[in-house]
């Protein structure tokens, strides 16, 4: 047997709301978790910490190993100062022989094309979309944040839904999403949704701001109820998103003489969970490139932290007789 296959190795997928952490042994899982983000720009560089440690705690426990060959983590923000050190650092804490600290986008296109050709629509709390050749060139569009771009997005489906309900009530048309936005920030008039709604900041005491992402589940159930607003905010969702998956299939023609069709593929909970956002992009899709390959199943992240793990594990161990 060989020492590659022997390895046991680490899966980090650092997204922007959770963190997932998985251990293999071979073809093997010997342990998964789940915990809280490690992104350090939403809950702070000591929850951050803590956050890791208590995750690989617990995936350790679980998988009754003291050591890991080869680690591989997928974080938001990984190109932030900082970042990559300190997640080397607590895995070196760890006993982690080799790891590599890459952006949560790298690990989402490998565990859809494992190192191929591909574009990869990023879709969750925020969004941005990712292509790459098989040679290794990459092109993107979008992933501006919250305030300046992440269109079709939790966080942007969540924000326009008020919006356009907004819209909708000055109009007398009717619609549903106030009343749930109503009920799940527990505001009882127009004006308190409203004030709340323009808290971006913390409101005093350290009680923070809205989540809008939170909303879009909200938005989504409206939609699927038939409320005609909601249809219309997830629509323009599905559009914004074809349009991104479209411009960077449009980079990849243009800059680097793409000529076939790659596939697409997405990650993230919003066409994960949204049918009727998934359904409109997949028509979009299909209208403007009606070759391309688009896979309907979200992407598992967390996979390609791992396939890239196998990958490191392989390259400073190289294969050797027992």
């Amino acid at each position: 047997m060989s020492r590659v296959s022997n390895s046991i190795v680490l899966g980090i997928d650092g997204g922007g709301t959770h963190t997932r952490a998985v251990i293999a042994h071979g073809g093997k899982i010997l342990s998964q978790a789940k915990g809280g983000s490690i992104k350090r720009l939403r809950v702070g560089p000591e929850a951050a910490e803590a956050n890791l440690r208590m995750l690989l705690r617990e995936v350790f426990h679980v998988a009754g190993v003291s050591r890991i060959d080869a680690a591989s983590a997928g974080v938001a923000s990984a190109s932030m100062p900082g970042v990559k050190e300190w997640i080397t650092d607590v895995f070196h804490d760890f006993g982690v022989r080799e790891s590599e600290v890459v952006g949560d986008e790298v690990i989402a296109l490998d565990a859809a094309f494992e190192g191929g050709a591909g574009i990869l629509q990023i879709a969750g709390t925020g969004s941005n979309c990712i292509g790459r050749m098989a040679s290794g060139e990459r092109e993107s569009v979008g992933g501006y944040s919250s305030v300046l771009g992440d269109e079709g997005s939790g966080y942007w489906i969540g924000l326009h839904g008020i919006r356009q309900a907004l819209r909708a009530y000055d109009a007398g048309e009717p619609s549903t999403i106030l009343d749930r936005v109503g009920v799940e920030w527990g505001t009882s008039t127009l004006e308190e949704l409203v004030n709340l709604g323009n808290s971006t900041a913390n409101l005093g005491n350290g009680v923070p701001g809205p989540d809008f992402s939170a909303l879009a589940p909200i938005i989504s159930a409206a939609a699927e109820e038939g409320d005609a607003v909601a249809t219309r905010v997830l629509h323009q969702a599905a559009a914004d998103l074809a349009e991104f998956i479209l411009l960077v299939r449009h980079k990849l023609r243009q800059r680097h003489g793409l000529t076939e069709e790659v596939p697409a593929a997405f990650t993230g909970g919003v066409l994960e969970k949204m049918g009727i956002v998934r359904a409109r992009l997949t028509d979009l899709l299909k209208q403007a490139a009606p070759q391309m390959p688009f896979r309907q199943e979200g992407v598992v992240a967390v996979e390609g932290a791992l396939w890239r793990a196998r990958k490191l594990a392989e390259m400073r161990s190289p294969l050797s007789a027992d």
